[in-house]
């Protein structure tokens, strides 16, 4: 499983930009139509594979390679794709709806797979992936191009990805939210990895007991999904303190001894985790300009899929030595320590600035980008 997770995973980390760049150079729409028509080859194969009984091993390799690499150019046109769908009026709700759909998906899709294989097995779960993708194509196929808000073609150039990073740098609005995920992804992210050995050792429960707890977080998830998707604005300073309750809720999950206390804190876990992940993708979409968007959406994908893998094998160690529980807590110092530097750096910014610029701190990110949108 390790390995399988590490080559699907391998190809952002060494191309990722370079599918952030083609993003920007080309319309967002075709290329996604493109990469959800590709998308169907894998789940597809997959379903083939498990329906005939033929599977061995080395034949899923090259299948999630695959994957990766469609990943490569699909995530970042897929993602910077939302605002020029909403518009600049609706770009706040836009992107927070779509960055909290995307982490929701994450906690509620595995919920969801063990439901479908534990009453149709597990071909259909292959084949039902195969079948959104179809979905996508025809909804893509729906909307009409001409009420879309297309971002300029960045045209082709030299010095272009090193014109991203060095924005990335040297914009605190971009790189406050990629360090603190950074941070966190690499100890905090990790529930598969920490969940079913707190489920079985700390709890003494089973397989059921580890699925309740998945799905406490999944419906947390969904309810920080709906209340981050109906914010008005964004300030720079939500990052740092969605950090910080991510970190508290964390934090009393990793003391707590009663199993259903346990259940409402996860409540709480899957929500601060989709505010703070919807925050920084938020964050980072807004403050970056139209024709930069692909490349800056795609160092956010390096850095959460280049920390998370890395930070499940250190979680998982430390579990396997110091027990389940330390992987919580691991994470809750994670966060909080990433909120506090956040909200330090951020406090010592706007000494520094001062009141010159009244939007500062406070400032809603959406009228800035609304502009430069325009």
């Amino acid at each position: 499983l390790g390995i399988t997770v590490a080559l699907q995973t391998v190809p952002y980390l060494f191309f990722g930009v370079w599918g952030g760049l083609i993003a920007d150079r080309l319309p967002k729409r075709k290329l996604l139509l493109c990469t959800q028509v590709a998308q169907i080859v894998p789940p597809t194969a997959l379903w083939i594979l498990s329906h005939g009984h033929l599977t061995q091993i080395w034949m899923v390799y090259p299948i999630v390679i695959v994957r990766g690499f469609i990943n490569v150019f699909d995530n970042p046109a897929r993602q910077s794709f939302v605002i020029e769908m909403v518009g600049p009026e609706r770009i706040i709700n836009g992107v927070s709806l779509n960055a909290s759909v995307i982490q929701t998906g994450r906690l509620v899709g595995p919920a969801l797979a063990g439901l479908i294989i534990a009453t149709l097995g597990l071909g259909p779960c292959f084949l039902l992936n195969a079948a959104t993708f179809v979905f996508m194509v025809l909804m893509l196929l729906l909307m009409r191009p001409e009420e879309l808000n297309p971002a300029p073609v960045a045209p082709r150039g030299r010095g272009q990805l090193r014109a991203g990073f060095s924005l990335a740098a040297r914009t605190p609005e971009l790189r406050l939210p990629l360090v603190s995920m950074a941070i966190v992804g690499l100890l905090a992210f990790n529930f598969t990895v920490v969940l079913p050995a707190v489920a079985r050792f700390t709890f003494h429960g089973s397989a059921t007991t580890y699925a309740l707890m998945v799905n406490f977080l999944a419906v947390g998830a969904l309810g920080g999904a709906v209340v981050s998707s109906t914010r008005r604005g964004m300030s720079a300073k939500v990052v740092p303190w969605a950090a910080l309750a991510f970190g508290a809720a964390l934090g009393i999950a990793s003391i707590v001894d009663d199993l259903a206390v346990m259940l409402v804190a996860l409540l709480v876990v899957g929500a601060t985790s989709v505010t703070f992940s919807a925050a920084v993708q938020t964050t980072l979409q807004l403050s970056a300009a139209p024709e930069m968007r692909g490349r800056i959406v795609s160092f956010y994908q390096l850095v959460y899929m280049g920390t998370t893998p890395l930070g499940a094998l250190l979680v998982g160690a430390l579990a396997s030595s110091e027990g389940a529980r330390s992987g919580l807590v691991v994470g809750s110092i994670g966060a909080l320590v990433t909120g506090a530097g956040g909200v330090v750096a951020l406090s010592r910014r706007r000494r520094a600035t001062g009141p010159s610029d009244p939007r500062e701190g406070d400032a809603e990110l959406g009228a800035g980008a609304s502009r430069r949108y325009a």
